[in-house]
Protein backbone atom coordinates (compact mmCIF):
# COMPACT_ATOMS: atom_id res chain seq x y z
CA UNK A 1 0.00 0.00 0.00
CA UNK A 2 1.54 3.31 -1.11
CA UNK A 3 1.17 6.17 1.34
CA UNK A 4 -0.69 9.16 -0.06
CA UNK A 5 1.37 12.19 -1.02
CA UNK A 6 -1.30 14.31 0.64
CA UNK A 7 0.39 13.93 4.04
CA UNK A 8 2.02 17.32 3.80
CA UNK A 9 3.25 20.03 6.08
CA UNK A 10 1.62 22.65 3.86
CA UNK A 11 -1.85 21.17 4.22
CA UNK A 12 -1.52 21.02 8.00
CA UNK A 13 -0.40 24.64 8.23
CA UNK A 14 -3.32 25.70 6.01
CA UNK A 15 -5.77 23.69 8.13
CA UNK A 16 -4.51 25.47 11.24
CA UNK A 17 -5.02 28.82 9.54
CA UNK A 18 -1.35 29.80 9.79
CA UNK A 19 -0.73 30.16 6.05
CA UNK A 20 -2.78 30.25 2.85
CA UNK A 21 -2.77 28.00 -0.20
CA UNK A 22 -1.11 30.86 -2.09
CA UNK A 23 1.68 30.96 0.53
CA UNK A 24 2.31 27.25 -0.01
CA UNK A 25 2.46 27.60 -3.80
CA UNK A 26 4.94 30.47 -3.48
CA UNK A 27 7.06 28.55 -0.98
CA UNK A 28 7.14 25.45 -3.20
CA UNK A 29 8.33 27.55 -6.13
CA UNK A 30 10.97 29.16 -3.90
CA UNK A 31 12.00 25.71 -2.65
CA UNK A 32 12.49 24.38 -6.18
CA UNK A 33 14.78 27.28 -6.97
CA UNK A 34 16.73 27.59 -3.73
CA UNK A 35 16.33 24.20 -2.02
CA UNK A 36 15.77 23.70 1.68
CA UNK A 37 12.72 22.34 3.49
CA UNK A 38 9.22 23.67 2.98
CA UNK A 39 8.98 25.02 6.52
CA UNK A 40 12.31 26.82 6.16
CA UNK A 41 11.12 28.50 2.99
CA UNK A 42 7.86 29.63 4.61
CA UNK A 43 9.84 31.17 7.47
CA UNK A 44 12.25 32.85 5.05
CA UNK A 45 9.29 34.34 3.16
CA UNK A 46 7.81 35.71 6.37
CA UNK A 47 4.62 33.70 5.89
CA UNK A 48 5.08 32.07 9.29
CA UNK A 49 7.41 32.55 12.24
CA UNK A 50 9.92 29.96 13.38
CA UNK A 51 8.10 29.76 16.72
CA UNK A 52 4.81 28.95 14.97
CA UNK A 53 6.49 26.34 12.80
CA UNK A 54 8.19 24.74 15.81
CA UNK A 55 4.90 24.64 17.72
CA UNK A 56 3.22 22.81 14.83
CA UNK A 57 6.05 20.32 14.43
CA UNK A 58 6.23 19.65 18.16
CA UNK A 59 2.51 18.90 18.36
CA UNK A 60 2.68 16.08 15.82
CA UNK A 61 3.74 12.44 16.06
CA UNK A 62 7.51 12.31 15.89
CA UNK A 63 9.41 10.17 13.44
CA UNK A 64 10.82 7.07 15.19
CA UNK A 65 14.60 7.27 14.93
CA UNK A 66 15.10 3.59 15.66
CA UNK A 67 13.27 0.28 15.70
CA UNK A 68 12.80 0.68 19.45
CA UNK A 69 11.11 4.06 19.01
CA UNK A 70 8.41 2.56 16.77
CA UNK A 71 6.97 0.93 19.90
CA UNK A 72 6.81 -2.43 18.11
CA UNK A 73 9.04 -5.51 18.46
CA UNK A 74 11.65 -6.13 15.78
CA UNK A 75 10.13 -9.53 14.97
CA UNK A 76 6.74 -7.97 14.26
CA UNK A 77 8.22 -5.23 12.07
CA UNK A 78 10.08 -7.88 10.09
CA UNK A 79 6.80 -9.72 9.50
CA UNK A 80 5.22 -6.46 8.31
CA UNK A 81 8.16 -5.88 5.95
CA UNK A 82 7.88 -9.38 4.50
CA UNK A 83 4.07 -9.27 4.17
CA UNK A 84 4.14 -5.90 2.42
CA UNK A 85 6.98 -7.03 0.15
CA UNK A 86 5.14 -10.24 -0.72
CA UNK A 87 1.71 -8.63 -1.27
CA UNK A 88 2.99 -5.52 -3.05
CA UNK A 89 5.88 -7.05 -4.99
CA UNK A 90 8.18 -4.44 -3.46
CA UNK A 91 11.75 -4.33 -4.73
CA UNK A 92 13.65 -1.45 -3.17
CA UNK A 93 14.07 0.00 0.30
CA UNK A 94 12.38 3.19 -0.94
CA UNK A 95 9.27 1.24 -1.97
CA UNK A 96 9.29 -0.53 1.40
CA UNK A 97 9.62 2.80 3.19
CA UNK A 98 6.64 4.24 1.32
CA UNK A 99 4.57 1.13 2.00
CA UNK A 100 5.38 0.87 5.71
CA UNK A 101 5.31 4.58 6.49
CA UNK A 102 8.54 4.25 8.42
CA UNK A 103 11.64 6.44 8.02
CA UNK A 104 14.36 5.28 5.69
CA UNK A 105 16.94 4.51 8.40
CA UNK A 106 14.50 2.18 10.20
CA UNK A 107 13.59 0.41 6.97
CA UNK A 108 17.28 -0.02 6.10
CA UNK A 109 17.75 -1.65 9.52
CA UNK A 110 14.85 -4.04 8.82
CA UNK A 111 16.15 -4.86 5.34
CA UNK A 112 19.60 -5.57 6.75
CA UNK A 113 18.12 -7.83 9.43
CA UNK A 114 15.94 -9.69 6.91
CA UNK A 115 18.94 -10.11 4.61
CA UNK A 116 21.09 -11.42 7.46
CA UNK A 117 18.39 -13.95 8.33
CA UNK A 118 18.31 -15.09 4.68
CA UNK A 119 14.71 -13.91 4.15
CA UNK A 120 15.65 -11.19 1.64
CA UNK A 121 18.35 -11.37 -1.02
CA UNK A 122 20.04 -8.47 -2.79
CA UNK A 123 19.59 -8.76 -6.57
CA UNK A 124 21.85 -5.94 -7.74
CA UNK A 125 21.04 -2.41 -8.80
CA UNK A 126 17.35 -1.75 -9.25
CA UNK A 127 16.39 -1.17 -12.92
CA UNK A 128 16.11 2.53 -13.67
CA UNK A 129 17.39 3.56 -10.22
CA UNK A 130 19.62 6.57 -10.90
CA UNK A 131 20.83 6.59 -7.30
CA UNK A 132 22.16 3.06 -7.57
CA UNK A 133 19.61 1.72 -5.12
CA UNK A 134 19.66 -2.03 -4.67
CA UNK A 135 16.82 -4.33 -5.62
CA UNK A 136 15.74 -7.07 -3.22
CA UNK A 137 13.73 -10.25 -3.58
CA UNK A 138 12.16 -12.67 -1.13
CA UNK A 139 14.01 -15.93 -0.64
CA UNK A 140 12.15 -19.21 -0.28
CA UNK A 141 12.45 -18.79 3.48
CA UNK A 142 11.20 -15.21 3.21
CA UNK A 143 8.18 -16.27 1.17
CA UNK A 144 7.41 -19.00 3.67
CA UNK A 145 7.62 -16.59 6.61
CA UNK A 146 5.52 -14.00 4.74
CA UNK A 147 2.79 -16.53 3.93
CA UNK A 148 2.76 -17.81 7.51
CA UNK A 149 2.50 -14.23 8.80
CA UNK A 150 -0.36 -13.56 6.34
CA UNK A 151 -2.16 -16.63 7.67
CA UNK A 152 -1.81 -15.31 11.20
CA UNK A 153 -2.82 -11.76 10.31
CA UNK A 154 -3.67 -10.54 6.83
CA UNK A 155 -3.16 -6.83 7.49
CA UNK A 156 -0.92 -5.22 4.86
CA UNK A 157 -0.15 -1.52 4.75
CA UNK A 158 1.48 1.15 6.90
CA UNK A 159 2.98 -0.28 10.06
CA UNK A 160 0.66 -0.02 13.06
CA UNK A 161 1.30 2.17 16.09
CA UNK A 162 1.29 0.86 19.63
CA UNK A 163 -1.79 1.02 21.83
CA UNK A 164 0.09 3.27 24.23
CA UNK A 165 0.93 5.73 21.43
CA UNK A 166 -2.71 5.72 20.29
CA UNK A 167 -4.00 6.42 23.79
CA UNK A 168 -1.53 9.27 24.28
CA UNK A 169 -2.37 10.80 20.90
CA UNK A 170 -6.12 10.85 21.64
CA UNK A 171 -5.44 12.77 24.85
CA UNK A 172 -2.97 15.12 23.16
CA UNK A 173 -5.51 16.18 20.50
CA UNK A 174 -8.66 16.39 22.64
CA UNK A 175 -11.55 18.09 20.91
CA UNK A 176 -11.84 20.52 23.82
CA UNK A 177 -8.34 21.78 22.95
CA UNK A 178 -9.86 23.61 19.99
CA UNK A 179 -11.57 26.88 20.88
CA UNK A 180 -14.71 27.66 18.91
CA UNK A 181 -15.49 31.35 19.38
CA UNK A 182 -18.78 33.13 18.81
CA UNK A 183 -17.75 34.47 15.40
CA UNK A 184 -17.06 30.93 14.14
CA UNK A 185 -20.36 29.63 15.50
CA UNK A 186 -22.28 32.47 13.85
CA UNK A 187 -20.47 31.88 10.56
CA UNK A 188 -21.20 28.13 10.74
CA UNK A 189 -24.91 28.81 11.24
CA UNK A 190 -25.05 31.63 8.67
CA UNK A 191 -27.38 29.69 6.35
CA UNK A 192 -29.78 28.98 9.22
CA UNK A 193 -31.95 31.35 11.21
CA UNK A 194 -31.12 30.91 14.87
CA UNK A 195 -31.61 33.26 17.80
CA UNK A 196 -28.79 34.98 19.65
CA UNK A 197 -29.94 33.16 22.78
CA UNK A 198 -29.40 29.82 21.07
CA UNK A 199 -25.90 30.91 20.01
CA UNK A 200 -25.09 31.84 23.61
CA UNK A 201 -26.33 28.45 24.81
CA UNK A 202 -24.77 26.24 22.15
CA UNK A 203 -21.35 27.93 22.20
CA UNK A 204 -20.29 26.69 25.66
CA UNK A 205 -21.75 23.25 24.88
CA UNK A 206 -19.60 22.96 21.76
CA UNK A 207 -16.47 24.02 23.62
CA UNK A 208 -17.07 21.51 26.39
CA UNK A 209 -16.33 18.59 24.05
CA UNK A 210 -18.73 16.43 26.04
CA UNK A 211 -22.36 15.57 25.17
CA UNK A 212 -25.35 17.55 23.96
CA UNK A 213 -29.05 16.69 23.76
CA UNK A 214 -31.04 18.50 21.06
CA UNK A 215 -34.73 17.86 21.49
CA UNK A 216 -38.02 19.31 20.34
CA UNK A 217 -40.77 18.86 17.74
CA UNK A 218 -39.81 17.46 14.34
CA UNK A 219 -38.79 19.62 11.44
CA UNK A 220 -37.03 22.43 13.28
CA UNK A 221 -33.42 21.85 12.30
CA UNK A 222 -31.94 19.56 14.94
CA UNK A 223 -30.07 17.52 12.35
CA UNK A 224 -28.94 20.61 10.43
CA UNK A 225 -27.69 22.20 13.64
CA UNK A 226 -25.82 19.06 14.68
CA UNK A 227 -24.15 18.73 11.26
CA UNK A 228 -22.98 22.32 11.38
CA UNK A 229 -21.66 21.90 14.92
CA UNK A 230 -19.48 19.03 13.73
CA UNK A 231 -18.25 21.07 10.77
CA UNK A 232 -17.08 23.91 13.03
CA UNK A 233 -14.02 21.96 14.15
CA UNK A 234 -10.99 22.23 11.91
CA UNK A 235 -8.21 20.24 13.54
CA UNK A 236 -6.12 18.74 12.19
CA UNK A 237 -5.80 15.60 14.25
CA UNK A 238 -3.74 12.48 13.59
CA UNK A 239 -5.44 9.15 12.92
CA UNK A 240 -3.37 5.95 12.82
CA UNK A 241 -3.72 3.62 9.88
CA UNK A 242 -3.76 0.77 12.39
CA UNK A 243 -3.11 -0.02 16.06
CA UNK A 244 -1.20 -3.03 17.38
CA UNK A 245 -2.02 -5.00 20.53
CA UNK A 246 0.72 -7.60 20.83
CA UNK A 247 0.13 -8.89 17.32
CA UNK A 248 -3.60 -8.22 17.06
CA UNK A 249 -4.20 -5.43 14.53
CA UNK A 250 -7.08 -2.92 14.60
CA UNK A 251 -7.56 -0.91 11.40
CA UNK A 252 -8.62 2.64 12.33
CA UNK A 253 -8.15 5.00 9.39
CA UNK A 254 -11.24 4.97 7.18
CA UNK A 255 -11.22 7.16 4.03
CA UNK A 256 -15.02 7.20 4.02
CA UNK A 257 -14.95 9.00 7.39
CA UNK A 258 -11.53 10.60 7.77
CA UNK A 259 -10.80 13.51 5.43
CA UNK A 260 -7.07 13.91 4.89
CA UNK A 261 -5.55 17.35 5.20
CA UNK A 262 -3.85 18.29 1.95
CA UNK A 263 -2.96 21.19 -0.29
CA UNK A 264 -4.14 21.59 -3.85
CA UNK A 265 -0.72 21.51 -5.48
CA UNK A 266 -0.40 17.70 -5.25
CA UNK A 267 3.32 17.77 -5.96
CA UNK A 268 6.48 16.70 -4.16
CA UNK A 269 9.09 19.32 -4.98
CA UNK A 270 12.14 17.48 -3.72
CA UNK A 271 12.85 14.43 -1.57
CA UNK A 272 11.60 15.29 1.91
CA UNK A 273 10.84 18.84 0.83
CA UNK A 274 7.06 19.05 0.66
CA UNK A 275 6.29 16.01 2.76
CA UNK A 276 6.14 16.77 6.45
CA UNK A 277 9.76 16.10 7.34
CA UNK A 278 9.32 15.35 11.03
CA UNK A 279 6.03 13.46 11.29
CA UNK A 280 5.48 9.74 11.69
CA UNK A 281 3.76 8.73 8.45
CA UNK A 282 1.96 5.84 10.14
CA UNK A 283 -0.44 8.60 11.18
CA UNK A 284 -2.71 10.49 8.77
CA UNK A 285 -3.40 14.21 9.39
CA UNK A 286 -7.17 14.65 9.08
CA UNK A 287 -9.89 17.12 9.79
CA UNK A 288 -11.81 16.28 12.94
CA UNK A 289 -14.33 13.61 11.86
CA UNK A 290 -18.09 14.00 11.81
CA UNK A 291 -19.93 10.67 12.04
CA UNK A 292 -23.72 10.51 11.71
CA UNK A 293 -25.80 7.45 12.51
CA UNK A 294 -29.56 7.09 12.47
CA UNK A 295 -32.03 4.27 12.75
CA UNK A 296 -29.48 1.74 11.50
CA UNK A 297 -27.40 1.92 14.69
CA UNK A 298 -27.00 -1.36 16.58
CA UNK A 299 -24.96 -2.33 19.62
CA UNK A 300 -22.79 -4.52 17.38
CA UNK A 301 -21.65 -1.39 15.53
CA UNK A 302 -20.02 -0.24 18.78
CA UNK A 303 -17.86 -3.37 19.08
CA UNK A 304 -14.63 -4.34 17.35
CA UNK A 305 -15.38 -6.20 14.12
CA UNK A 306 -13.13 -9.22 13.61
CA UNK A 307 -12.77 -10.51 10.07
CA UNK A 308 -12.24 -14.30 10.28
CA UNK A 309 -10.73 -14.33 6.78
CA UNK A 310 -8.23 -11.48 7.03
CA UNK A 311 -7.85 -12.04 10.80
CA UNK A 312 -7.62 -8.43 11.86
CA UNK A 313 -10.13 -6.01 13.38
CA UNK A 314 -11.99 -3.00 12.05
CA UNK A 315 -12.45 -0.24 14.62
CA UNK A 316 -16.08 0.42 15.58
CA UNK A 317 -17.72 3.54 14.25
CA UNK A 318 -17.46 5.56 17.47
CA UNK A 319 -13.71 4.87 17.70
CA UNK A 320 -13.36 6.30 14.20
CA UNK A 321 -15.12 9.43 15.52
CA UNK A 322 -12.57 9.99 18.30
CA UNK A 323 -11.39 13.57 18.32
CA UNK A 324 -14.50 14.65 16.42
CA UNK A 325 -18.29 14.64 16.58
CA UNK A 326 -20.62 11.64 16.79
CA UNK A 327 -24.27 12.43 16.01
CA UNK A 328 -27.00 9.98 16.92
CA UNK A 329 -29.86 11.28 14.80
CA UNK A 330 -33.50 10.46 15.52
CA UNK A 331 -32.45 9.05 18.88
CA UNK A 332 -35.06 6.63 20.16
CA UNK A 333 -35.84 5.25 16.71
CA UNK A 334 -32.80 2.99 16.38
CA UNK A 335 -32.87 -0.78 15.98
CA UNK A 336 -31.23 -0.91 19.40
CA UNK A 337 -33.39 0.01 22.39
CA UNK A 338 -32.57 3.44 23.85
CA UNK A 339 -31.98 1.94 27.30
CA UNK A 340 -29.52 -0.61 25.88
CA UNK A 341 -27.55 2.08 24.06
CA UNK A 342 -27.51 4.32 27.10
CA UNK A 343 -26.36 1.48 29.33
CA UNK A 344 -23.55 0.81 26.85
CA UNK A 345 -22.38 4.41 27.08
CA UNK A 346 -23.17 5.39 30.65
CA UNK A 347 -19.62 4.64 31.82
CA UNK A 348 -17.80 6.25 28.86
CA UNK A 349 -19.84 9.45 29.18
CA UNK A 350 -19.11 9.62 32.90
CA UNK A 351 -15.47 8.50 33.04
CA UNK A 352 -14.47 9.54 29.49
CA UNK A 353 -12.95 6.08 29.00
CA UNK A 354 -14.33 3.25 26.84
CA UNK A 355 -13.44 -0.43 27.02
CA UNK A 356 -13.05 -2.71 24.01
CA UNK A 357 -12.79 -6.50 23.94
CA UNK A 358 -10.91 -8.71 21.50
CA UNK A 359 -12.41 -12.04 20.47
CA UNK A 360 -9.73 -13.68 22.65
CA UNK A 361 -11.34 -12.07 25.68
CA UNK A 362 -8.63 -9.47 26.25
CA UNK A 363 -9.94 -6.00 27.09
CA UNK A 364 -8.25 -2.64 26.70
CA UNK A 365 -9.24 0.98 27.23
CA UNK A 366 -9.22 4.06 25.02
CA UNK A 367 -9.96 7.67 26.01
CA UNK A 368 -13.56 8.44 25.06
CA UNK A 369 -12.92 11.88 23.61
CA UNK A 370 -15.59 13.03 21.17
CA UNK A 371 -18.53 15.38 21.13
CA UNK A 372 -21.64 13.20 21.39
CA UNK A 373 -24.88 14.76 20.12
CA UNK A 374 -28.24 13.09 20.69
CA UNK A 375 -30.96 14.55 18.47
CA UNK A 376 -34.55 13.49 19.07
CA UNK A 377 -38.14 14.63 18.55
CA UNK A 378 -39.33 12.31 21.31
CA UNK A 379 -39.76 13.27 24.94
CA UNK A 380 -36.32 12.90 26.58
CA UNK A 381 -37.85 11.69 29.84
CA UNK A 382 -39.40 8.79 27.91
CA UNK A 383 -35.97 7.81 26.58
CA UNK A 384 -33.65 8.42 29.52
CA UNK A 385 -33.85 8.05 33.26
CA UNK A 386 -32.64 10.89 35.53
CA UNK A 387 -29.28 9.17 36.06
CA UNK A 388 -28.49 9.30 32.36
CA UNK A 389 -29.91 12.77 31.81
CA UNK A 390 -27.52 13.94 34.52
CA UNK A 391 -24.60 12.67 32.44
CA UNK A 392 -25.56 14.89 29.50
CA UNK A 393 -24.39 18.33 30.63
CA UNK A 394 -26.06 20.35 27.85
CA UNK A 395 -29.73 20.00 26.91
CA UNK A 396 -31.12 22.40 24.34
CA UNK A 397 -34.69 22.51 23.10
CA UNK A 398 -35.41 23.48 19.51
CA UNK A 399 -38.85 25.00 19.14
CA UNK A 400 -40.99 25.92 16.19
CA UNK A 401 -40.53 29.40 14.68
CA UNK A 402 -42.72 32.36 15.49
CA UNK A 403 -44.68 33.83 12.55
CA UNK A 404 -42.03 36.53 12.10
CA UNK A 405 -39.17 34.00 12.11
CA UNK A 406 -41.18 31.74 9.79
CA UNK A 407 -41.43 34.62 7.31
CA UNK A 408 -37.65 35.10 7.46
CA UNK A 409 -37.05 31.39 6.89
CA UNK A 410 -39.51 31.32 3.99
CA UNK A 411 -37.82 34.29 2.31
CA UNK A 412 -34.32 32.84 2.80
CA UNK A 413 -35.30 29.41 1.45
CA UNK A 414 -37.23 30.92 -1.45
CA UNK A 415 -34.20 32.98 -2.46
CA UNK A 416 -32.10 29.82 -2.72
CA UNK A 417 -34.62 28.46 -5.23
CA UNK A 418 -34.81 31.72 -7.20
CA UNK A 419 -38.30 32.46 -5.89
CA UNK A 420 -39.72 35.51 -4.14
CA UNK A 421 -42.85 35.24 -1.98
CA UNK A 422 -45.20 38.18 -1.61
CA UNK A 423 -46.63 39.24 1.74
CA UNK A 424 -49.99 37.93 0.55
CA UNK A 425 -48.51 34.46 -0.03
CA UNK A 426 -46.76 34.48 3.36
CA UNK A 427 -49.97 35.50 5.11
CA UNK A 428 -51.89 32.79 3.27
CA UNK A 429 -49.41 30.02 4.13
CA UNK A 430 -49.30 30.93 7.82
CA UNK A 431 -53.09 31.20 8.02
CA UNK A 432 -53.63 27.85 6.27
CA UNK A 433 -51.23 26.01 8.56
CA UNK A 434 -52.11 27.57 11.91
CA UNK A 435 -55.69 28.86 11.68
CA UNK A 436 -57.40 26.72 9.07
CA UNK A 437 -55.72 23.45 10.07
CA UNK A 438 -54.71 24.07 13.67
CA UNK A 439 -51.09 22.99 13.14
CA UNK A 440 -47.85 24.56 14.34
CA UNK A 441 -45.27 26.26 12.18
CA UNK A 442 -42.04 24.32 11.62
CA UNK A 443 -38.71 25.19 10.05
CA UNK A 444 -38.91 22.54 7.34
CA UNK A 445 -42.22 23.72 5.88
CA UNK A 446 -40.89 26.53 3.61
CA UNK A 447 -38.46 24.14 1.88
CA UNK A 448 -41.21 21.55 1.52
CA UNK A 449 -43.54 24.06 -0.16
CA UNK A 450 -40.84 25.59 -2.39
CA UNK A 451 -39.79 22.20 -3.73
CA UNK A 452 -43.37 21.28 -4.59
CA UNK A 453 -43.82 24.56 -6.44
CA UNK A 454 -40.55 23.99 -8.35
CA UNK A 455 -41.57 20.46 -9.33
CA UNK A 456 -45.05 21.54 -10.43
CA UNK A 457 -43.66 24.30 -12.64
CA UNK A 458 -41.08 21.90 -14.08
CA UNK A 459 -43.85 19.45 -14.98
CA UNK A 460 -45.78 22.17 -16.80
CA UNK A 461 -42.66 23.49 -18.55
CA UNK A 462 -43.07 26.90 -16.94
CA UNK A 463 -40.59 29.18 -15.21
CA UNK A 464 -40.62 28.55 -11.50
CA UNK A 465 -42.72 31.14 -9.70
CA UNK A 466 -45.12 31.30 -6.80
CA UNK A 467 -48.81 31.22 -7.56
CA UNK A 468 -51.67 30.83 -5.16
CA UNK A 469 -52.80 27.70 -7.00
CA UNK A 470 -49.43 25.97 -6.65
CA UNK A 471 -49.11 27.07 -3.02
CA UNK A 472 -52.47 25.41 -2.30
CA UNK A 473 -51.30 22.21 -3.98
CA UNK A 474 -48.06 22.26 -1.96
CA UNK A 475 -50.02 22.68 1.25
CA UNK A 476 -52.23 19.81 0.14
CA UNK A 477 -49.18 17.54 0.13
CA UNK A 478 -47.98 18.96 3.43
CA UNK A 479 -51.28 18.33 5.15
CA UNK A 480 -53.09 15.04 4.56
CA UNK A 481 -56.49 13.83 5.70
CA UNK A 482 -56.79 11.22 8.42
CA UNK A 483 -60.26 10.12 9.56
CA UNK A 484 -61.69 13.38 8.32
CA UNK A 485 -59.20 15.53 10.20
CA UNK A 486 -56.20 17.21 8.63
CA UNK A 487 -52.92 16.16 10.20
CA UNK A 488 -49.45 17.42 9.48
CA UNK A 489 -47.71 14.18 8.52
CA UNK A 490 -44.75 15.40 6.52
CA UNK A 491 -41.29 14.82 7.89
CA UNK A 492 -38.51 17.36 7.92
CA UNK A 493 -36.93 17.73 4.54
Amino acid sequence: MQLSNKTKLGGILVAKGLVTEADIETAVAHQRQHGGLLGQNLVAMGAITQAQLDAVLNSHPRVPRSVEETGLPLAQLLKMLLKNTYAGDLRTASEMRNSLGLPFNVVIKLVAEATEQKMLAALGQAPGAASGELSYGLSELGRSVAKEAMDQNGYVGPAPVSLDAYQQRIIAQKISNERIDQARVEAGFADLIVTDQFIQNIGPAINSGKSILLYGPPGNGKTSLAERIGALFAGPIYVPHAVDLDGDIIKVFDPSIHRQVSTSDGTAASPGGVMLEDVDNRWVPCKRPLVIVGGELTLQMLDLEFNPVSKFYEAPIHLKALGGTFLIDDFGRQLVKPTDLLNRWIVPLESRVDYMKLHSGRTFSVPFDELIIFATNLNPTDLMDPAFLRRIPYKLETVGPSPDVFRRIFRMVSKKYGLEPTEKILDFVIDEITVQNGEVLAGYQPKFICEHVINACKFKGEQATFSMDEIRKGLGHLLVRDSGKLKNMAHAA
